[in-house]
């Protein structure tokens, strides 16, 4: 018999809470991991971060930021968001996006715990003024996206895999464009203010720890 099933990407059809928890949890997991594999950082990484650093607040003194560092700054803001922006419209990203959250806390803790491996106690001030900024501007910005993209990636391995049933087409309306553009926008802002501020913060951050 053929019938008809509600629309599960249809706004309001469906409390976004399951999805974010699922979400975070597969976050939670990545953050676990990348603690656990801090042990097989090399010793002379600080040596290397501290070259990096000290390398990098010079250019942003001298006023000599390529157009690599605007580049490099707009893939480290928009990777995550923008995947999981695309992958709703992917009946993989059921499987996909989960991914993607272990992941982006995968990398991010990992990175984290480089700092505070190699610097100690002053490594959280210089994880601050690296990642604070950029981790208070995508976290949200993921969350957003990725909640909605599972909601209508699952609607779409159901068309997929509906074994007959007449199930409705999958509609991205203005909510979800108006979701994708508020990102979008929040993201451009926080790219801004990282190439205006990064490199002071990160000056600050390195005086105030003696480096």
């Amino acid at each position: 018999m053929n019938w008809k099933r509600q629309n599960p990407s249809a706004p309001g059809s469906s409390s976004a809470l399951p999805r974010l928890l699922l979400l975070a949890l597969f976050f939670l997991c990545g953050v676990i991991l990348g603690q656990a594999l801090m042990v097989r950082v090399p010793d002379d990484t600080g040596a290397e971060l501290k070259q990096y650093l000290t390398d990098y607040v010079q250019l942003g003194a001298a006023g000599r930021r390529p157009l690599g560092a605007l580049l490099s700054t707009a893939v480290l803001y928009l990777r995550y968001p923008l995947l999981a922006f695309l992958l709703g419209f992917a009946s993989v990203g059921v499987i996909l996006l989960p991914c993607t959250a272990l992941a982006f806390g995968f990398f991010l803790s990992f990175s984290v715990c480089c700092f505070t491996a190699a610097f100690g106690a002053h490594g959280v001030v210089l994880t601050l003024a690296v990642f604070g900024l950029r981790c208070l501007v995508t976290l949200p910005c993921f969350f957003l996206l990725a909640a909605a993209s599972l909601e209508t990636s699952t609607a779409l391995a159901g068309v997929s895999f509906g074994r007959g049933r007449r199930l409705r087409a999958v509609v991205y309306g203005r909510d979800w464009w108006l979701r994708f553009c508020a990102a979008a926008v929040v993201l451009l802002l926080g790219v801004c203010l990282d190439l205006l501020l990064s490199s002071r913060l990160l000056e600050l951050a390195l005086a105030q720890i003696g480096i």
